[in-house]
């Protein structure tokens, strides 16, 4: 066997250093996912009812994703009776607050802000019931209810919730039309117990404001904000609710649409269009639908509902990591599925789709 010269082992040593550094810089290229904070269950303020001067409101964070770790930081939040022109509360910054006189005829409101090494997110809370300020005003003991689906078209019920104090006691309900955040809730000039959902409302959530009134004054009341309202479906009715489907039925992501495709640019949103269908071929209303880009290079949605034309429509940010080249293309796993069901087991589907990238 000849024996290496000490140059030719120098040399064999640098070309194996060389591939070894390669391989670790194509194996980061792919494994590294950096995702800013993004939420996917809202922030809510547990207390027990009724609310009044005295009670502890205690933070739920709600459920966050994004690379990891993730800090959280509260502010509480004092509002006017529809949750609007809220003001920071001084030193309010734990995850309790003990409600004060000041906060009489006020709401409170609640701003978790989650950050990490990639970016920082911060969502707002529900507002709490009117806090009263005499003795017998209607106190809130559960707050209003909504059902029904957040499609337009769609007749959504409300209830008052319950209430205490001198009876009798009067209820007016106030419909609103709220931005996603919840930040704005203009009323939408509907009354009654019954609202249904207009064109215009598309896009947004709506929620009711109840009044309950007596001799000694009035308090309002909160829903909690439907889901975001899509549009109504043309489907005539050959729609399924993922509901009524049972054990053994499978869902499919039928389509995936992008726009832009390809994606030329990683400041520009991309929007994408998801069509379920089950596996007899008919449309899926009411089924949850998730997407994450594989690797983790854009952000990902909360998993929403379809309408009842079987579609959900997201937009979706590229992160700075996000590739743009010619011939190449980013992948995402979409996955549908039934709300409640188990991970394994459940009526469900999955699809690996991608969107094509371009120099532009």
């Amino acid at each position: 066997m000849r024996k290496r010269t000490p140059r030719l082992a120098a040399a064999a040593a640098v070309a194996a250093c060389g591939a070894l550094a390669v391989l670790l810089v194509a194996s980061s290229a792919v494994g590294r996912s950096q995702t800013a904070p993004s939420n996917t269950k809202e922030p809510s303020i547990i207390y027990v009812y009724p609310i009044q001067v005295g009670s502890v409101l205690n933070a739920n964070k709600g459920t966050w994703s994004g690379t990891q770790p993730i800090d959280y930081a509260y502010q509480w939040l004092r509002c006017n009776d529809n949750g609007e022109s809220c003001n920071k509360i001084t030193n309010a910054t734990g995850t309790s607050y003990t409600v004060v006189n000041a906060d009489e005829t006020h709401t409170i409101r609640l701003d978790v802000t989650a950050s990490n090494k990639d970016g920082d997110a911060t969502v707002r809370a529900n507002a709490t019931s009117e806090i009263p300020k005499k003795q017998g005003q209607p106190v809130e003991l559960s707050p209003p209810q909504i059902s029904g689906q957040a499609v337009v078209g769609e007749q959504l019920t409300a209830t008052t919730g319950n209430w205490r104090g001198n009876q009798p006691i009067s209820y007016t309900f106030k419909w609103q039309s709220c931005n996603v955040a919840i930040t704005s809730c203009p009323a939408n000039g509907a009354t009654g117990n019954t609202y249904t959902l207009r064109a215009s409302d598309a896009g947004k959530r709506v929620r009711v404001k109840v009044l309950a009134k007596n001799n000694a004054g009035e308090s309002a009341g909160l829903a909690h904000p439907t889901a975001i309202v899509k549009e109504q479906g043309g489907g005539g009715g050959s729609s399924v609710a993922a509901s009524s489907l049972v054990a053994g039925d499978r869902l499919v992501v039928n389509q995936v649409h992008f726009s832009p495709n390809p994606v030329t640019s990683q400041s520009t949103p991309i929007k994408v269009r998801i069509e379920i269908k089950d596996d007899k071929g008919k449309l899926v209303r009411g089924a949850l639908v998730s997407m994450v880009s594989t690797p983790v290079v854009t952000s990902s949605p909360t998993p929403a509902e379809t309408d009842s034309n079987g579609t959900v429509a997201y937009t979706i940010q590229p992160e700075s990591d996000f590739p743009i080249r010619n011939g190449y293309s980013v992948q995402f796993y979409v996955k549908a599925y039934r709300q409640g069901d188990p991970t394994l087991g459940g009526v469900a589907g999955a699809r690996l789709v991608q969107v094509g990238t371009k120099v532009p």
